[in-house]
């Protein structure tokens, strides 16, 4: 029976499409065949037709992996497997008289209130879920509030400090989850209108992981609707600066409600600038891991070699204290694996090489701009800044980005366009998913694969100078295709805002870019930065009440 299924299959394919098309079809993808070859080959394109047909029969769930895995590190690399305790600076003060200051405290300065009981984690967790239900609408930032779940793990938090069960610094934190990581019993929407009821019934690892810690999940944020931009299936989230203005995204909720004081800190993801892009345009600290330093089990998969996991904080501290709580793996993401982080408070920057991409910064010809003044503040601490070519155009030589995202997420989303699906996702435009997906149909297989072949190629090129320094200090916007260059080699990237444009008043930022699996080193250099600047200080006026 299955042959004579498969063979009406192909019986459809061949009625379905003419020879007479494949001339037209190969010159899409920069092929030509003589007519001898075109007939040889007919035959081999209906059979894969229906091959393709059989297996559009069978459904694939999202969370279904590939067999073939990402991996960063390269034939020879070593690191350093030594685990050694992490410092952190103590914050020693006084609960203040006036309790909207709470909002913009730091996760230390928070976590010594709780941890002397002056302050319980219940009235923290009513504190911000206060802050969300009277800013969230305006702020267009939440898809749920998790009232129930946040007062019982804050109660939770609270037996066990009063019982001497200390945990850390996250114990009776409260946090938000970008709304693309499952909980189970709550709604995972992916801030999209076709998955908006969907319930999954699995507690994804960064959830296990801060649950573990004694942080309370106060409420998920809104994301691009499937992780891109910032228009969601409820409307455009807002930057807590502008209103008129997106906060750009996909972990456009996660950082505009971090800045907006809604909560301590948020948790975000990264495909290509998820977490660099809306934490620079919010005025937040946001970390990019190293590719695989947070496992991604629970979490929506757009594209399985790309997609990352990192914390969108206040501060660099911030960060590292929510990265210390959350790398590591369950064994479920094949692509995950536990590196130490060896984060020191008080690491002296002298003796580190720290370099700034001197090709990205010639094109700011503008040089009162923050990127500049950044470089200016560092060398008045006494740090010697050594000018270097990020590499870039001599091996970036095309936008294998493009190839690459777009054929792994149009497969996580197959269904998605073959089943008209698609046309209930709010966004329409040419650069939003829909079309995406449906122009990345037309990526050949042997493309895609070659394409990673030379993402290799550029792995090494990059890393043979990325791995010289302690960090790499780049433009967060503009200046070259870092962006999307580190994001395809697995470095990780620290971004701090640096003020507010004088035109435009929006923030601005800076990135670190740092060595594989080395977050520890440019979070300090970025602490460093912060520790004499106050730009992460200043909060958005409408939000101070």
């Amino acid at each position: 029976m299955k042959k004579i299924a498969l063979l009406l299959m192909m019986c459809n394919a061949a009625f379905a499409q003419s020879k007479t098309d494949l001339p037209s079809a190969a010159k899409l993808f920069d092929l030509t065949f003589t007519t001898q070859e075109l007939d040889t080959l007919y035959s081999d394109v209906v059979d894969n037709l229906a091959n393709y047909k059989a297996m559009h029969a069978l459904s694939l769930r999202n969370d279904v992996p590939l067999s073939l895995w990402q991996n960063p590190r390269l034939p020879g690399m070593k690191f350093n497997s030594v685990k050694r305790p992490v410092v952190w600076t103590q914050a020693q003060l006084k609960l203040p008289s006036n309790k909207s200051d709470l909002a913009f405290y730091s996760i230390d300065q928070l976590a010594h209130l709780l941890k002397t009981k002056q302050v319980t984690s219940v009235a923290l967790t009513q504190f911000f879920i206060e802050r969300i239900k009277t800013y969230g609408p305006t702020l267009q930032c939440v898809i749920s509030i998790q009232e129930d779940l946040a007062y019982a793990e804050a109660r939770q938090a609270d037996r066990e400090i009063a019982a001497g069960k200390y945990r850390g610094l996250l114990h009776g934190i409260p946090y938000g989850l970008k709304d693309l990581f499952s909980v189970k019993g709550t709604k995972t929407t992916w801030g999209a209108a076709p998955y908006k009821d969907q319930v999954i019934e699995e507690d994804a690892y960064v959830y296990s992981k801060l649950k573990e810690s004694g942080a309370v999940l106060v409420a998920k944020f809104t994301l691009g609707a499937l992780a891109m931009g910032d228009y969601w299936f409820g409307g455009r989230t807002k930057n807590p600066w502008n209103l008129n203005f997106g906060s750009s995204g996909s972990s456009a909720g996660s950082a505009s409600a971090t800045v907006a004081g809604l909560v301590p800190f948020a948790i975000g993801t990264e495909t290509w600038g998820s977490i660099v892009s809306p934490a620079t345009t919010c005025g937040a600290t946001g970390l990019r891991p190293t590719f695989g330093r947070i496992s991604r089990s629970g979490a929506m998969a757009l594209s399985y070699s790309l997609d990352k996991v990192g914390p969108i904080c206040r501060s660099a501290q911030d960060a590292a204290i929510v990265f210390h709580y959350l790398h590591g793996t369950d064994g479920k993401d094949l692509a995950a694996l536990d590196m130490p982080f060896n984060y020191n408070a008080n690491l002296s920057l002298k003796g580190m090489k720290i370099a700034y991409a001197k090709n990205y910064f010639d094109k700011i010809k503008d040089t009162s701009r923050s990127e500049w003044r950044v470089l200016a503040d560092l060398r008045k601490q006494g740090v010697q800044l050594i000018p270097v070519d990020f590499p870039d155009e001599n091996i970036y030589t095309f936008n294998m980005m493009d190839v690459i995202i777009g054929a792994e997420c149009a497969a996580q989303f197959d269904d998605l366009t073959r089943k008209n699906i698609d046309d209930l996702l709010t966004r329409q435009t040419k650069n939003d998913w829909p079309n995406q997906f449906r122009a990345s149909r037309f990526i050949p297989a042997v493309e895609y694969i070659n394409a990673q072949r030379h993402r290799y190629t550029l792995m090494q090129k990059v890393n043979e100078v990325v791995s010289q320094y302690d960090a790499i200090i780049c433009p967060s916007r503009g200046g070259g295709n870092q962006s999307a260059i580190t994001n395809l080699t697995g470095h990780p990237v620290v971004c701090v805002p640096t003020g507010l444009d004088a035109k435009t008043k929006l923030p601005t930022g800076i990135s670190f870019v740092g060595k594989l699996y080395d977050e520890a080193t440019i979070l300090r250099i970025a602490q460093f930065f912060q520790d004499h600047t106050a730009h992460e200080d200043i909060h958005p006026s409408a939000f101070l009440l």
